[in-house]
């Protein structure tokens, strides 16, 4: 499958793109690419070949789960300009 500059420009009005008339052609060669490679790609047999989250078999250091800061909702409750039952109250913006 090619891509044709007038797929270029329909995509980039989708995706909200300006793209300047002399540069349509670029695109639509490394767009042509770029789905080249994705059908090349698809034709590869991944029958057996485990999904992985990474490409490294390494374990994720985790950080101690334990408290670094302390409660500092009564400091904060106290520059609201309005506050009640722990919440802080705002002017209504939508009826």
């Amino acid at each position: 499958m090619s891509i044709q500059q007038n797929d270029v420009i329909k995509i980039a009005h989708l995706a909200r793109l300006q793209i300047a008339d002399d540069e349509i052609a670029g695109y639509t060669v490394k767009l042509s690419k770029v789905i080249t490679l994705l059908e090349e790609m698809n034709q590869i047999n991944t029958d057996g070949i485990l999904p992985m989250a990474h490409p490294f078999d390494h374990a994720q250091r985790l950080r101690e789960d334990k408290v670094t800061e302390s409660d500092q909702r009564e400091n904060l409750f106290r520059n609201a300009p309005q506050a009640e039952a722990g919440l802080f109250l705002v002017p209504q913006v939508i009826e």
